[in-house]
């Protein structure tokens, strides 16, 4: 099968940085699908592991960890999927990425595709969904169905691919938004996907906020980097609560949160596959509601970017992309 890889980790402006290659098509055992795979997206994550250091993989390495396609065939212990089936998922950071034509992927991660979308379309959603989601209502404790009506969030970098799908799901929650954007073009994208407020996190966070009628808010999600932390201590409300999906070696200082009595938590959507949780299924059922709601016409696929073919020099291109840190929505690959 085709398949874009690496065998060693050098800057995307290096033509060796990813190679098209021929590998083995897999077999499924198990709960596993075999997916024929027919368009992928990049995601931050996907630069961060790309990223330059001296490892030197024996067999090229396949990345990708979004995707859209077709059920080939099922393992003995699959209950959910049969082959034909159009799906969508994020996969399985420990496992062999989707950047081929052909991958492996537990079932129990995966959902049926919406129906009313494009492949293209829908590779855009699942791992940001699934971050914006576990993000706001399995770590914040936001009710999804309105419990939280007219409280406020501000989302921090909310016009990059999991701020783009965390508002439109905020919005359906009825929370009141006020979103980060720091050019005039993802500040007219986050109005255009449903945010009350925008203000830029490249200026005076604290002070904009505030302007805004806005003493403290009740929820904040960093979708960016931790730069923004002491911004996110001081507007967070006393007894509130923050979430982030950066990892950081920057200093976070902690007095302020323990004056506050306020929280701290971490989303990481791939932490259900590598530990193999008990509630692993949750992200099978998670994507099935936002299916859903997408066939419904309240929530929107988040795509700004298709190239094609699926290829290293595309690959190339959209890790470039990413990389300027400047994205808005989601950057798709489509079709070997």
């Amino acid at each position: 099968m085709k398949a874009v890889a690496l065998t060693h980790y050098l800057p995307i402006d290096d033509p060796k940085s990813f190679l098209d290659v021929d590998l083995p098509k897999p077999v499924p055992e198990g709960h596993d699908l075999l997916v024929s795979v027919k368009a992928v997206s990049v995601n931050p994550v996907d630069t961060k592991v790309r990223a330059p250091k001296d490892t030197i993989e024996e067999t090229p390495r396949v990345l990708g960890w979004d995707a859209a396609g077709t059920v080939e065939a099922v393992g003995s212990g699959v209950t959910l999927f049969k082959p034909g089936d159009e799906v969508y998922y994020a996969g399985d950071i420990t496992r062999s990425g989707s950047n081929a034509q052909f991958q492996l992927i537990d079932e129990r991660i995966v959902g049926l595709k919406p129906r009313t979308l494009s492949f293209a379309e829908a590779a855009a959603l699942p791992l940001t969904t699934l971050t914006a989601y576990e993000s706001f209502f399995d770590r914040l404790g936001i009710d999804r169905d309105g419990g939280n009506r007219g409280e406020s969030i501000l989302i921090i970098g909310a016009g990059g691919g999991v701020g783009s799908i965390g508002i439109q799901l905020a919005k359906a929650a009825g929370l009141r938004i006020i979103a980060t954007a720091s050019r005039p073009e993802t500040s007219a994208w986050v109005r255009e996907l449903g945010a009350d407020e925008v203000v830029n996190h490249r200026e005076d966070m604290v002070a904009q906020v505030r302007a805004l009628g806005h003493q403290y808010v009740d929820h904040i999600a960093i979708f960016n980097d931790m730069r923004h932390w002491e911004t996110a201590v001081e507007l967070i409300r006393p007894q509130g609560a923050i979430v982030t999906i950066d990892d950081t070696n920057l200093p976070m200082p902690m007095d302020k949160m323990k004056l506050k009595a306020a929280s701290l938590h971490w989303e990481f959507m791939f932490a259900r596959a590598m530990f193999q949780t008990p509630d692993m299924i949750g992200q099978h059922k998670l994507l099935t509601y936002v299916a859903r709601e997408i066939d419904a016409g309240r929530i929107r696929t988040t795509v700004d970017t298709v190239l094609s073919p699926i290829n290293a020099e595309n690959m190339r291109k959209a890790h470039a992309l990413i990389e300027t840190g400047t994205a808005k929505g989601k950057i798709v690959v489509e079709g070997f």
